[in-house]
């Protein structure tokens, strides 16, 4: 009876090798938010001193969580191979600078609001979407975290605010951009967007 427990044991883990190098992808989350929200709490970064620790703290933590990579490939989907390797690189660079402004401000707005970690569901072989919710006073926020899994870790490639994806929201303004300009172009804006320009 123990030989045949063992063999499954084994059979799980080779049919599974996910199992074996990452933890689930709702512990993936759950341990990355906590982090984040445990940065927010912290009350000795109070006042605007303590406001910009906060920010590189968080900002720390996002190059942990996300995969810029992945990120920035689905964003310009097709266009992505219009790019150079260092086009790539720089757009890479400027795209998560310009998610960083963007959302920083309303993350350090947080007001000890409560975020429930619901389930996690499978999209592919390899990518899982990880569904929480944000419960205010006034309503509850969906917002849910797509996940791939690269070098036994699972990243985050894209998050869903109620309802909107992040790449589908990005990915419609680059390509009306990309129609009639080359990706110096884009780049160009993006350097001026992050006042690198």
């Amino acid at each position: 009876m123990k030989k045949r427990a063992a063999g499954f044991i084994l059979i799980f883990l080779f049919v599974n090798p996910l199992f074996l190098r990452a933890d689930a992808p709702l512990e993936t989350v759950k341990r990355q938010v906590n982090k984040v929200l445990d940065v927010l709490r912290d009350p000795a970064l109070k006042g605007k001193a303590g406001e910009e620790k906060k920010k590189a703290k968080i900002r720390s933590i996002s190059e942990e969580m996300f995969d810029f990579l992945e990120l920035s490939r689905r964003t310009l989907g097709p266009n992505w191979r219009k790019f150079n390797e260092v086009q790539q690189k720089e757009f890479i660079d400027l795209y998560k600078s310009i998610l960083e402004d963007a959302y920083i401000d309303k993350i350090v707005a947080y007001r000890d609001e409560k975020v429930v970690f619901n389930d996690e569901k499978k999209l592919t072989g390899k990518t899982f979407e990880v569904r929480t919710t944000i419960v205010t006073k006034r309503a509850d926020i969906p917002i849910n975290y797509r996940v791939i899994l690269e070098d036994g870790e699972w990243k985050v490639y894209d998050v869903v605010i109620e309802g909107v994806s992040l790449i589908n929201n990005y990915r419609s303004q680059f390509r009306e951009i990309l129609l009639n300009n080359t990706p110096d172009a884009l780049l160009d804006k993006l350097r001026k967007k992050v006042g690198k320009a």
